[in-house]
Order: structure tokens, then sequence, then C-alpha cells
């Protein structure tokens, strides 16, 4: 068993104290304040293949996700995702396929940024995570997880952005599947910050940091990585997305891809009814 080194934690720190849950702008992981139009709906779906840390017999891991979420009156958002998992595994030991555990949100965008004003766009969210996926075979946790989260965005031009995320989960741990944080219930500390550009009114690229820290050197409980990715706008409310990521310590894949699209009704209808 390591211990975490003087460097480690500081990159640790680092990574958490501009800091976020799991949902978010696809492909990035760390979220953005901004939320759904009051009536509207928006669905995410991505599939992400990670190959993993020293997990044996655990070799590789496949995430489809689906995300559905919906504006409510005063600047609020409800949320609602759920994984389906793949976790492959050494010869001799069975591979586990099933659903994981699901998520609720509740997200409030409670200061809009102002043209000329040092204070960025300000949110907050609470998710719940409820245990619907089998402990037993990995792909869920086995605990109702409480998780809430802080985020910032700062405009650096018109077409730059900083978003920034401190998170606090304060029962059951991070894990989806074998990634994340395992064994700990609570008191875990998750952070990430993204840089985004757009290139062109379609495109957009960016990179990101993130990670999440326990109070305990088991760097099985310490979890810091990467991610580099796009979202280019195909026809208005209809988006593609794509991230290469990877990490450091157990909790973080060693190296992964996603891809993904999403989705904002009616306006992808009313488009289309359009043409």
């Amino acid at each position: 068993m390591h211990l975490l080194g003087r460097r480690d934690l500081l990159w640790l720190f680092c990574a958490l104290s501009l800091a976020r849950p799991l949902l978010a702008q696809l492909p990035f992981y760390t979220d953005d304040p901004s939320v759904t139009e009051p009536g509207k709906w928006h669905f995410e779906f991505f599939n992400e293949f990670d190959a993993l840390q020293e997990q044996y017999p655990n070799l590789k891991q496949n995430t489809a996700n689906y995300k559905l979420n919906y504006g409510l009156p005063f600047n609020l958002e409800w949320d609602i995702d759920a994984p389906y998992l793949a976790i492959f595994r050494a010869v001799g030991s069975p591979d586990a396929v099933g659903g994981g555990d699901t998520n609720l949100g509740l997200k409030w965008e409670f200061h809009k940024e102002s043209p000329g004003s040092r204070v960025p766009a300000l949110a907050a969210s609470l998710y719940i995570e409820f245990p619907t996926g089998d402990a037993r075979r990995q792909l869920g946790s086995g605990l109702t997880d409480y998780w809430l989260n802080f985020i910032a965005q700062k405009s650096l031009s018109e077409k730059t952005r900083v978003n920034a995320n401190l998170g606090y989960l304060f029962a059951g741990n991070t894990s989806t599947g074998v990634v994340g944080i395992q064994g700990t219930r609570g008191r875990v500390y998750t952070g990430g910050l993204s840089l985004l550009h757009d290139f062109t009114p379609r495109l957009t690229l960016g990179g990101e940091v993130y990670g999440g820290y326990s109070k305990n050197d088991n760097l099985a409980r310490s979890q810091l990585q990467g991610l580099v990715g796009s979202q280019y706008a195909l026809r208005p409310g209809f988006s593609f997305t794509f991230g290469i990521l990877g990490g450091k310590y157990v909790a973080s894949p060693r190296i992964g891809a996603q891809i993904g699209f999403a989705v904002d009704f009616p306006d992808v209808l009313r488009r289309q009814s359009q043409q």
C-alpha cells in the first residue's frame, strides 16, 4: 500500500481547489452554471470505454449513460440519469453487465454573469444517487450518495470561458461501476476546472482536470484525471461530442474515450419542421 507523496498531494489539491459530481455538459465532467429553459427538455447520451488501472481481475469498463433534464421556473433544473455498465474481467472471472446506480438532481443558477462585472455566473446542485445497481457484481455501490456541488463560470472573452466546480460528498461514494472513489462512506471532496473556446459558432474545443480526495492515504480512494474534448453542433438543438481522457490512481481510468450527443426539445423538432 502506497502513501500519497507531497507532489501528488499538490496535484490533487490544485484540482480540488478549483473544482464537481459526475454530471455535466458533455463531454466534460466539470459542470457549467447554465440550466435548461423552463418547459424545455434536454437529453444527453454518451458511451465511454475505459482501460482501468490495477484492479485485477477488472480490466476494462464500458459506460453507456442516459441523462434527461427539464427546465423549471426560477432558474431551476431537474435531472435524472442512469448508466448501463459492462465490466470486463480477466479470463476465469465472469464479466458483469447491467444497470448501474440512478441519479436524481436539482440545479439552481442563482447569479448570471453580467458584461463588465468581475462576479462570475454562479450555481449550485444537489444530487442523490440511489443504489439501483447490483453491488455484488460491482455494478452499483450499494450506498445512497448525497452530493452538493458549487459551480462558477467566468468569461475571458466572447469565445473563451472557464468553469470551476467545488463539491462535497457527505454520504456514500463517487464510484460508477469500478471507476471512481470506492471503499469510503462520505466525506469526499471533489473538484474540476475546464477551459472552453468556441473556434466557430458550431465547434467548441476544451480541456479539463478533475478529481476527488478522501481523508485516507489509500490511493484507491483518490482520483485525478484529465480530459480533452469537443462539441460540434450538427444543427440547432443537436450536438455531437467527443473526448479522450486519462488519469492517475486506481479510482481513475488509465486511458479512455467518450463519444456522445445532446438534444434540446422542442428546439430540434421545430427546426426539423421548418425544413
